[in-house]
């Protein structure tokens, strides 16, 4: 029961959720009109759908009891997307879950995402994924940031908030991993898998490259610096066999790890586009209202500078931009599209932009730099 007034309490008393930007004006819905792009090498910005909630695509209220939702960052396992949601609640603000997720094939994003189905543990009911009783310790939620696929293996990361602060500050007694080994259906937490909660890698953002997968990682809120990670795949769940960028080599001590995005990052997503050659990271700068996103030759860096692509004045109380996965057809053009949920609507968008002032290079390979 003090899930569920809490999340009453969050939506009647927004300024005292951590979730909600510190700069937010007011609770309105963004106009469905284009909105030019900022001049900062953003072309312009089209609401292509709204995916979670009463008015969505997926009329995910009356087919899942998802009345409201957040977040959506998504992962392939196979030829299947997963989109993964964060705290959820139901008709009237009820019926409280964590975390829930759908199951997408369609392979059209540029008029929407249709949901094949949710995860259930009732006909017509989105079930939650991560149980709060599956991790050790007392918290408020606990929140997938992001998820990766090895194998027949699906590996979410998740987040164990403890205490909401301040408006984009909030408190975590660890993060890990939780896995599945049937398609998402079960998920358990590796109680051994885990860093402490002032960890750099309280919220991550995974990409795998060659024998890697690369772990970007901010502390809780949205007020920390970047920090880069590397695991082989088959050791995700080993935290000893993680490597730390210290800005020329990779160490084994986490201590060493290299700020390669300086504070404020919020929730972050990277991706690799083949039509740009470039590294993308999009992320919420709390400090500028405002998402941006930053281009790389190299996972390690050197970052360029912010281009804004959207602020609050545009979308009120906007937050957690996680760019679709690369895949033929998906992320080969000059479409980028992302999840981006609003705070007052409380659901996901899914948006598009593009880059005006980067220059095709067809290049076939990412760039990771370091031994």
């Amino acid at each position: 029961m003090r899930f569920r007034l809490g999340l009453v309490a969050m939506l009647m008393g927004a300024a005292m959720f951590g979730w909600l930007p510190a700069r937010a004006q007011d609770a309105a819905s963004p106009a469905a009109t284009p909105v030019e792009g900022g001049g900062d090498g953003m072309g312009p910005l089209r609401e292509v759908a709204i995916l979670t909630g009463l008015d969505s695509i997926n009329e995910t209220h009356t087919r899942y009891q998802v009345d409201g939702t957040d977040l959506g960052h998504s992962f392939f396992h196979g030829d299947t997307l997963y989109m993964i949601f964060g705290d959820t609640f139901g008709p009237a603000k009820s019926d409280w879950r964590s975390n829930v997720a759908a199951v997408i094939t369609d392979d059209d994003p540029s008029d929407g995402l249709t949901f094949d189905r949710m995860i259930e543990d009732l006909p017509g009911h989105a079930q939650a994924l991560i149980k709060q009783s599956a991790v050790p310790g007392t918290e408020v939620t606990i929140i997938p940031t992001y998820g990766v696929s090895v194998g027949d293996r699906m590996f979410l990361h998740y987040m164990q908030v403890i205490h909401w602060g301040d408006p984009g500050h909030w408190d975590l007694g660890s993060s890990g991993f939780a896995y599945s080994d049937d398609d998402g259906q079960t998920w358990i937490v590796d109680p051994e898998a885990t860093w402490p909660g002032d960890s750099n890698f309280g919220q991550v953002a995974i990409e795998q490259v060659g024998d890697y997968l690369y772990v970007f990682g901010i502390p809780g809120g949205r007020f920390g610096g970047v920090r880069l990670a590397r695991v082989a795949p088959e050791s995700i769940l080993e935290m000893s066999a993680y490597e730390y960028w210290d800005g020329a080599a990779w160490q084994a001590d986490a201590a060493q790890a290299a700020e390669v995005i300086p504070a404020p990052v919020g929730e972050l997503s990277v991706r690799w586009n083949s039509h740009y050659g470039k590294w993308l990271m999009m992320y919420l700068n709390e400090d500028k209202y405002a998402i941006v996103l930053r281009t790389a030759d190299c996972l390690t860096g050197p970052w360029d500078e912010e281009r804004t692509v959207t602020t609050g004045t545009e979308h009120p109380q906007l937050y957690a931009p996680f760019m679709l996965p690369g895949q033929t057809g998906w992320n080969d053009g000059p479409e980028i599209y992302f999840t981006m949920s609003l705070f007052g609507p409380y659901n996901v968008w899914l948006m598009e932009t593009s880059l005006t002032d980067v220059e095709p290079t067809g290049a076939a390979k990412a760039c990771v730099s370091g031994p």
